[in-house]
C-alpha cells in the first residue's frame, strides 16, 4: 500500500499535531532536541503505510474515508471550525479539531481521533527516529534495547520447509498453528513417533533477529501488524503470529487455572476432566518442559511498587512464576527481561519455540513457515487435509495442499474461529462467546526513577479483588511491558504540549494494569474475503469490576509512595499524593459517574479466548471435551477458543495443558491408523 502525496501532506500534518514543535514549558529542563522534534521529523509514513495494509479490506477502506474526509473543506462541519482541509489550517486550529473528536458525541470520530493519535504516537517514540537508532529516547531516560554480542548461535536449530513450487504434503497430523496449543500438540505427537506437519502463518525468528525495536518486532511479530482492533476501534488487540505464537512474545507469566475457574468450566460446561487428575498432570508437565519457576529475585521498579503499595494495604500479592531459566544476576540478564515480549535474544524465555517446537522438529516433524491457511478440507464430514497460500522469501505466493489423517487448528480465537468458518462450519456457536480480558493501564509517577523497561515485565500479582460480590468475576491487578512506543499509546492525550511533558518523565512512569475476567462476551464472524472481524463492548457489568480495579490500582500506586496517578479516561482526571495520602479523594469517588463509551477511554487485550467452546453439549459448543469439533471427524481445536469461559489469569499454562491432555486423546486414536506417505512434490 501507498500513500499519494495529498495523502501524505495530510499525514504528516496530523503527525505534527499530535506531536508538535513547541518551545520548553515554564519550568521545564531546557531540551530543545526533545521540544523541538516535531512528529513529522520521527514518523515513517511507510511504517504507517504497513500497518494499514495488514487490516481486513474494510478497516483499510475505512483508514482512506478518514483521509480522504480530513482533505475536504467540508472537515470543518464536524468541529464547526473554518471550512478547509485538516493541513491548511493553523496549528492551534489542528490541536482544537482533534480535541473537539476526542469527545464527540458521534462515535466514528472518536474512532478516528484514536485511530489515528495511537498510530502516531506509536510510530514516532516506539520507532527509529535517527540515524543513531534513538531519536527522542535519550532525552526521555530510555536507553533503548541493549544488543549485546548474539548469546546463542546465529544458526537457527529449526530448518523449516523452504519450497520453491506447487507442493503437496501428506502426513499423519496436520497442526495450523504454533503457539502455546498448537506447539504442545506438535511436540507430544512427534515425540510419540507420529508424522507431523506444522503450518505456521508467521515467520521464524530466533536470537539475533529479534532487535526488540518496538515498531519492528510488533509489526514482525504480532498478527496485523500490531494493530487489530474491535469493529468499534474500542478495543486494541495484541496476538502472537509468529513460530512459538504468543509464548514467543508473551510476558513470561506462567499461572495456573485457578480452581473456581476449572470447577466452574466441569460444572457449567460438563466438561469434568478439568477437575481431574489427569488436567493436574497436564499442567504439571507442560510446566516442566517450560522451566516454570519463581527463583529469579529481581524486580523492576513498578513491580516493586506493586509489590510494596499492596503489602502496606495488607492486601493479597504474591509471586508470579514465570517460563524463564538459566539467568544470572547480570545486568544483561536484568535488563534484557523488559525486552523479551519484543522477543528474546538471550533465549532465556522457555516457550514453544525453545521446546515443544525443538522437540516436535527433532523428532522428524515438519514445519512450514510464512504459510496462511485458507481453508480446511473436509469429505464425508471429516477432515482430509488442508489448503495454504506459503509466501516465498522473495515474495512469491506458493499454493499448499496438505493431506491427513488428523487436523488439529490452534490459530488463536480470533484465527481459529475465521478459519473453520471459511471452511463451510456452521456450529450456531462458532465464533460466539468471546472473551477478551480487558484491560486498562493506570499509570503514576513516582520521585524515583521506575525505568519500566528493564527488569521482568512481570514478576507480581495482587489477588485481593479477583472474586468480587461473590462471584467468579472481578480483577487482578498486573503490571505491563513498558517501552516508549506502547506507553505513549496508553497515556491519554488532551494536547501536543500535555502529552510531551509526560511523555519527557517516562522514565519516572510505573504501570499497573486491571485484567478483566469478563463475563459477558462478543464475538468473531467474517467479512466476504475470510477475514476476521471482531465485535465486543464491555458490558455495564464488566465495566463495574474494571473500575474497581482502576480504584484498586490507584490506591496501591499513592501507598507505594507516587505523588501524581494518571487515571485511564480520556479526560485524563489526576491525582495527587503526599506521603502515601491522597490529596484529591474525590476525583477517584466520580469515576463511575463519567461517560464509559467506546473510545472515550483506552481498553486493550492480550488474552482472546472461548470462540469455539468446549463443552459437553453438543447444541451450545463446538468443540467436544475431547477437543474434536461436534460437526466434523477428525478436526481438533487446540488452543484458547477451545476454552469454556476466559481463564481468568494469562492463559499460556491453561492452553498448554488443554493442548497436552487433547494431545494424549489423538495418540490414542491414532494407534491403528496407518502410516502417512512421503509428501509428494506437485508440478
Amino acid at each position: 500500500m501507498q500513500f499519494t502525496e495529498t495523502q501524505c501532506a495530510t499525514l504528516r500534518a496530523l503527525a505534527d499535531t499530535f506531536i508538535p514543535c513547541l518551545p520548553p514549558p515554564p519550568g521545564a529542563a531546557p531540551d530543545p532536541a526533545y521540544w523541538g522534534r516535531c512528529g513529522s521529523a520521527g514518523v515513517a509514513l511507510d511504517k504507517a503505510a504497513e500497518l494499514v495494509a495488514a487490516q481486513p479490506a474494510s478497516v483499510r477502506q475505512e483508514f482512506l474515508q478518514l483521509l480522504q474526509l480530513l482533505d475536504t473543506p467540508a472537515l470543518g462541519l464536524t468541529w464547526f471550525g473554518p471550512l478547509r482541509p485538516f493541513r491548511l489550517l493553523a496549528p492551534e486550529q489542528r490541536e482544537k479539531l482533534l480535541q473537539s473528536w476526542a469527545a464527540s458525541n458521534v462515535p466514528q470520530l472518536r474512532k478516528g481521533f484514536h485511530a489515528l493519535r495511537k498510530l502516531f504516537v506509536f510510530l514516532f517514540y516506539g520507532g527509529s527516529t535517527t540515524e543513531q537508532g534513538k531519536g527522542v529516547w535519550e532525552h526521555i531516560g530510555y536507553p533503548g534495547p541493549q544488543v549485546p554480542d548474539p548469546v546463542v548461535a546465529a544458526e537457527k536449530p529449526i530448518r523449516p520447509l523452504q519450497p520453491t513450487q506447487d507442493v503437496e504434503y501428506t502426513c499423519e497430523v496436520l497442526v495450523i498453528g504454533s503457539g502455546a496449543g498448537g506447539g504442545v500438540v506438535a511436540g507430544e505427537l512427534a515425540a510419540a513417533g507420529h508424522d507431523v506437519l506444522v503450518l505456521e502463518k508467521g515467520p521464524y525468528f530466533h536470537g539475533p533477529d529479534f532487535t526488540q525495536r518496538e515498531v519492528d518486532m510488533l509489526g514482525a511479530l504480532y498478527d496485523g501488524r500490531g494493530g487489530i482492533s474491535t469493529q468499534d476501534g474500542g478495543i486494541a488487540l495484541l496476538a502472537g503470529s509468529c513460530l512459538g505464537g504468543g509464548t514467543t512474545v508473551n510476558w513470561a507469566g506462567a499461572f495456573r487455572t485457578p480452581s473456581y475457574v476449572r470447577e466452574e468450566w466441569a460444572q457449567e460446561h460438563a466438561v469434568p476432566h478439568f477437575t481431574s487428575s489427569d488436567f493436574t498432570r497436564s499442567l504439571d508437565a507442560v510446566s516442566e518442559a517450560l522451566s516454570v519457576n519463581t527463583d529469579y529475585p529481581r524486580h523492576n521498579g513498578q513491580n516493586q511498587a506493586l509489590w510494596d503499595g499492596s503489602r502496606a494495604l495488607g492486601q493479597d500479592v504474591k509471586l508470579i512464576a514465570r517460563n524463564e531459566k538459566g539467568l544470572t544476576d547480570s545486568e544483561q540478564h536484568y535488563q534484557g527481561l523488559g525486552y523479551s515480549g519484543l522477543g528474546d535474544r538471550h533465549g532465556v524465555k522457555q516457550g514453544t519455540l525453545n521446546t515443544y517446537l525443538q522437540t516436535a522438529f527433532d523428532h522428524g516433524a515438519r514445519l512450514l513457515c510464512q504459510a496462511c491457511v485458507t481453508r480446511v478440507t473436509t469429505a464425508r464430514g471429516r477432515a482430509t487435509g488442508a489448503e495454504a497460500t506459503y509466501t516465498t522469501p522473495d515474495g512469491r505466493p506458493i499454493r499448499v495442499r496438505v493431506r491427513a489423517q488428523r487436523v488439529v487448528v490452534a490459530a488463536g480465537a480470533i484465527q481459529t474461529p475465521a478459519l473453520l468458518l471459511r471452511s463451510g462450519l456452521h456450529h450456531p456457536h462458532l465464533g460466539q462467546h468471546l472473551h477478551l480480558h480487558p484491560t486498562v493501564a493506570v499509570s503514576a509517577l513516582y520521585p524515583q526513577r521506575i525505568e519500566p523497561w528493564h527488569g521482568p515485565m512481570m514478576s507480581v500479582v495482587n489477588d485481593a479483588f479477583t472474586r468480587l460480590e461473590g462471584s467468579n468475576f472481578g480483577v487482578k491487578l498486573e503490571t505491563p511491558p513498558a517501552h516508549p512506543g506502547l506507553m505513549a499509546m496508553v497515556l491519554p492525550w488532551r494536547s501536543g504540549q500535555q502529552h510531551k511533558e509526560l511523555m519527557q518523565q517516562a522514565a519516572h512512569l510505573g504501570s499497573f494494569i486491571v485484567l478483566t475476567r469478563d463475563r459477558d462476551a462478543g464475538r468473531v464472524t467474517i467479512d466476504r474475503h475470510g477475514m476476521p472481524l471482531l465485535n465486543y463492548v464491555l458490558s455495564d457489568y464488566d465495566r463495574g469490576h474494571l473500575l474497581h480495579g482502576v480504584r484498586a490500582a490507584a490506591e496501591v500506586h499513592v501507598a507505594a509512595g507516587a505523588h501524581t496517578v494518571l487515571l485511564p479516561h480520556g479526560t485524563l482526571p489526576t491525582l495527587h499524593a503526599e506521603n502515601g495520602r491522597l490529596r484529591n479523594p474525590e476525583v477517584l469517588a466520580g469515576l463511575p459517574y463519567l461517560s464509559w463509551k467506546p473510545n472515550q477511554f483506552g481498553l486493550y487485550s492480550a488474552h482472546q479466548m472461548s470462540t469455539c467452546r468446549m463443552g459437553g453439549q453438543a447444541a451450545t459448543h463446538p468443540t467436544s471435551p475431547t477437543g474434536e469439533l461436534y460437526e466434523v471427524r477428525n478436526l481438533f481445536v487446540a488452543d484458547a477458543s477451545a476454552f469454556p469461559a476466559c481463564s481468568g489469569v494469562n492463559p499460556m499454562l491453561t492452553i498448554m495443558a488443554l493442548a497436552h491432555h487433547t494431545a494424549q486423546h489423538l495418540k490414542a486414536s491414532l494407534l491403528a491408523e496407518p502410516a502417512s506417505l512421503r509428501p509428494v512434490v506437485v508440478s
